[in-house]
């Protein structure tokens, strides 16, 4: 498994609704323990989070399944991360 750095950031079509989908999302990434870290950035612009999954095309298809981006209230980004 390969870790995963995962970036929202906020579009002007941002959704207030969709943050409840969105961390139920994470919570099931956490219970299948492919979630490490999370949280949203302090000025409100979005957040990140830290995944684990097998090859980038993998993390890719689990962050963009993310309500936060499938409802257009975030652009989201995924980075392979080679964190110690």
């Amino acid at each position: 498994m390969f870790r995963y750095l995962v970036m929202t950031v906020r579009t002007p079509q941002f959704q207030p609704s969709v943050i409840d989908a969105h961390y139920a999302f994470l919570e099931r990434l956490r219970q299948q323990n492919q979630l490490e870290l999370a949280g949203p950035f302090t000025d409100k612009s979005g957040g990140a989070y830290l995944i684990k999954a097998a090859s980038l095309d993998e993390a890719k298809a689990l962050a963009f399944s993310d309500p936060v981006h499938t409802s257009g209230s975030s652009i989201v980004t995924v980075y392979e991360w080679n964190a110690k």
